[in-house]
C-alpha cells in the first residue's frame, strides 16, 4: 500500500499518507455498495484491509464534512452514500480537482485488481458515475 499511496498521492497532488487514508476511504464506501466485490478488491490490493480499518477510525473533521454528512439523511441512499465519501475525502483538504484525479487513479487500481464488469456493477449504481470512469464505453 505505500508504494500504491506514494503513486497515487503524486499524481493527486496530496501527501502518501493522506492518499492511504482517501484509498481506505473510497475502499470502504466500494465495500458498503457491494460487500462481495469491495471485499475481494480490498484483499487483493496489499495494505488494503489496513487502509480501510484506518479511514474508518479516522476522525471526521470540519464544519463541512459534518454539513455534508448530515444532508446525506435528506436523499436516497445511493446520494447518501457519495455524499458521505465526497464530505470525509473534502474535510480532508481535498479540491474538486484532486477528488476527480483521486477517482481516476484509486478506480484504475481498482479495475486490475478486480477487473472492469466486477467494478462496473458498483459504478453503474452511481447516476453518471460509469460514464466519468470509462467515458468511451
Amino acid at each position: 500500500m505505500e508504494e500504491i499511496a506514494a503513486s497515487v498521492g503524486n499524481y493527486v497532488g496530496i501527501s502518501a499518507p493522506t492518499a492511504r487514508l482517501a484509498i481506505g476511504h473510497i475502499f470502504a464506501f466500494l465495500e458498503t455498495r457491494d460487500a462481495a466485490i469491495g471485499g475481494e478488491l480490498i484483499a487483493r490490493v496489499p495494505g488494503g484491509r489496513e487502509a480501510v480499518a484506518e479511514a474508518l477510525a479516522a476522525p471526521r473533521r470540519g464544519l463541512l464534512g459534518l454539513a455534508l454528512g448530515g444532508l446525506g439523511t435528506l436523499v436516497g441512499k445511493n446520494q447518501k452514500d457519495v455524499i458521505e465519501l465526497t464530505s470525509r475525502l473534502t474535510s480532508m483538504g481535498l479540491s474538486a480537482a484532486q477528488l476527480q484525479k483521486l477517482a481516476k487513479a484509486v478506480f484504475v487500481l481498482a479495475e486490475q485488481a478486480v477487473g472492469r464488469a466486477e467494478l462496473q456493477t458498483i459504478t453503474d449504481t452511481i447516476p453518471g458515475f460509469s460514464k466519468f470512469l470509462w467515458p468511451n464505453g
